[in-house]
């Protein structure tokens, strides 16, 4: 293709490299995008004696009203330059540019519009007593915070983290997956072109052990950290953020449950079930991957579901026609490819498991359908993270809601129904942060999200994002 890009640290508002660097690959050609600046201790202490300079210098300054412009601006900024994060965003996944155009990029820079219109509604508590008491509490910074964001959505899920981080005055340092550092690197310069003050912002390339990452989650002068990602990785996190007491914030793996019922409208069931199956190569933590169908419309669910998914293209990320992309890596691909080599000693491979004819190069796997397993088998079990479901049927309302809640993980569940009483009854009963009735990944980025059990720690989303983000102190006058 001829292209290059090359990622830079970005620290106290210059663009530098560092000794180490590592090679960038495209997951659909498995052609270098260009090289990484590999950092370490000594940058991520660069970055971090930068945020906490900035903390107490012009930006510390900022009013409200201030910090609401230039988090609007990052926004206008993103939407300036969409195609280019766009492509920038597909290069480095895999997922269609469809995908990136119309939804990663235009969320990355409404997280910044939403912060930015949140803050101005922004509040805290007040008491009076009649004893002549007067109690308020303010809010402040946590500090320097560390944000360490996952490759399948790069862009998006950073911009969550960082817009109320910066709302609420914090500086920050930002570790991309090392898989995915294009548009945050992209994002420094816009940061730069908004007028954000030197050292409020700051990202460093690298890995995670002895790496990047685990410097930042070990550095004492960081106040918080808040990670999405795999759950072991988070436990990881969690012991050595341990060490200085940090604030956590964690939104961790699923393995989500979609219970279908009979009396569901199958039309929109097949097509929503479609997308939260297989969309971005099913890559995401909100993936609907254990699919429990009523008995009675088992057998038809599974036919239009099969028919349906055969239907959806494999292929270059470019082409308008791509349905599903490329997995993020190699090892990605062994990694659910391993899998699949289960699901066929477990059960039965009802359509893909396969490399798509005519791809000869990249990391691409058809969308895979897995049946005649039971719950306890690792495919319905373990998160796999790719685009393969299990369809597993069931008999009775109590039934499902105890299979559903079997599972260590507890982020999200989908609920077809067209009874409005049981949609609310078993809502009520599903252990999972986030429950959908008849609906997938509608959200409102005021209300809470995050999971439950090993699915993380925590909420974010609006007041909850705040609170986060900010110290509460209590002021007592005596009147």
């Amino acid at each position: 293709m001829g292209f290059t890009f090359h990622c830079r640290h970005f620290i106290n508002g210059q663009f530098v490299e560092s000794g180490e660097r590592f090679t960038n690959i495209n997951p659909a050609t498995e052609e270098e995008l260009g090289w990484v600046a590999e950092g370490g201790r000594e940058e991520i202490d660069r970055a971090v004696q930068a945020a906490k300079r900035a903390l107490k210098g012009e930006w510390g300054k900022y009013s409200i009203h201030d910090r609401i412009a230039v988090i609007r601006r990052i926004g206008d900024l993103i939407l300036e330059r969409k195609e280019e994060f766009a492509r920038l965003e597909s290069l480095d996944t895999g997922k269609p540019y469809s995908l990136s155009a119309h939804l990663d990029i235009p969320r990355a820079a409404y997280n910044f519009h939403f912060f930015a219109d949140y803050l101005h509604s922004v509040g805290t508590e007040s008491y009076q007593m009649d004893s002549g008491q007067f109690h308020y509490a303010i809010r402040r910074p946590v500090g320097v915070v560390g944000l360490i964001n996952p490759w399948n959505l790069p862009l998006l899920l950073l911009t969550w983290k960082m817009a109320p981080a910066l709302a609420m005055g914090n500086t920050i340092v930002a570790k991309p997956a090392e898989l995915t550092p294009m548009t945050a690197t992209l994002l420094a310069e816009v940061m730069k072109d908004a007028g954000l003050p030197d050292g409020v912002v700051n990202i460093v390339h690298g890995f995670g052990p002895h790496s990047a990452g685990q410097f930042l989650t070990e550095h004492p002068d960081v106040n918080a950290i808040s990670f999405t990602g795999e759950t072991h990785t988070g436990k990881t996190i969690m012991a050595a953020a341990a060490k200085s007491l940090k604030r956590l914030s964690f939104e961790l793996g699923g393995k989500n449950p979609n219970i279908i019922f009979s009396d569901a409208d199958l039309d929109d069931v097949i097509e929503t079930t479609i997308k939260s199956s297989f969309s971005n190569q099913g890559e995401v933590c909100l993936a609907g991957s254990r699919i429990y169908v009523q008995r009675p419309i088992y057998n038809q669910f599974l036919e239009r579901f099969v028919e349906r998914t055969k239907q959806l293209v494999v292929g270059d990320p470019f082409d308008s026609k791509t349905d599903v992309g490329a997995l993020i890596s190699k090892e990605h691909l062994e990694r659910v490819s391993g899998y699949l080599d289960i699901a066929r000693s477990e059960g039965r491979i009802l359509v893909g498991g396969k490399r798509p004819q005519g791809l000869e190069k990249g990391y691409y796997l058809e969308p895979t359908i897995i049946v005649d397993v039971d719950d306890q088998c690792r495919v319905v079990k373990e998160e796999i993270f790719g685009p393969v479901a299990c369809v597993l049927p069931f008999d009775t309302e109590e039934e499902v809601i105890a299979r559903a809640n079997d599972s260590d993980y507890g982020l999200s569940a989908t609920i077809w129904t067209s009874d409005l009483k049981r949609a609310h009854r078993v809502a009520h009963q599903i252990e999972s942060g986030v429950v959908w009735v008849n609906t997938w990944f509608l959200r409102d980025l005021r209300t809470p999200f995050g999971g439950m059990k090993h699915s993380g720690i925590g909420r974010e989303g609006g007041a909850h994002s705040i609170d986060f983000y900010s110290e509460l102190t209590n002021i007592t006058v005596k009147l």
